[in-house]
């Protein structure tokens, strides 16, 4: 009967150990809420400085109006049916009131049989997000989907 009571406090132990372990590796990040925008709801300033980014494939945030904007560009691409999503946004807390963020896309290729319109094409995402402060830095994780 005491093998049973040691054995159940054994696991007790190892569960609290792997509750306590995740909580220390994850220092409280936590999924930022977004909205992804419509060509009609962009903003114009954001439209005026788009052009500016669209070669380069990358995440940055804007401020405008107390609005937190994340931007992700996928670079020029020689003809259409590239496209790029968002599918989440994690806040990284860093201490003192700093936070990073990490955008986690999603890239859609054309397949090699697509009909895809032929010329230059500068696949773009943008969403709001319900940030208050801008991050310290923001990283960009791409997955790539079939």
């Amino acid at each position: 009967m005491k093998k049973h009571y040691v054995v159940i406090g054994i696991l007790v132990v190892i569960m609290l150990g792997i509750i306590i372990t995740t909580k220390i590796v994850n220092k409280g990040d936590a999924e930022v809420k977004f909205k992804v925008l419509e060509s009609s709801e962009i903003p114009e300033k954001i439209k005026e400085i788009l052009p500016k980014y669209l070669s380069e494939e990358k995440a940055l945030t804007c401020r405008l109006n107390d609005e937190i904007y994340v931007v992700v560009t996928r670079g020029e691409k020689r003809t259409g049916g590239y496209s790029v999503e968002v599918d989440s946004i994690i806040k990284e807390e860093r201490g003192e009131g700093e936070f990073d963020i990490t955008v986690i896309a999603k890239y859609s290729d054309p397949d090699e049989d697509d009909i895809v319109t032929q010329g230059f094409d500068y696949p773009f995402t943008i969403v709001k997000t319900n940030l208050d402060e801008m991050p310290k830095s923001i990283n960009l994780q791409v997955k790539y989907e079939d």
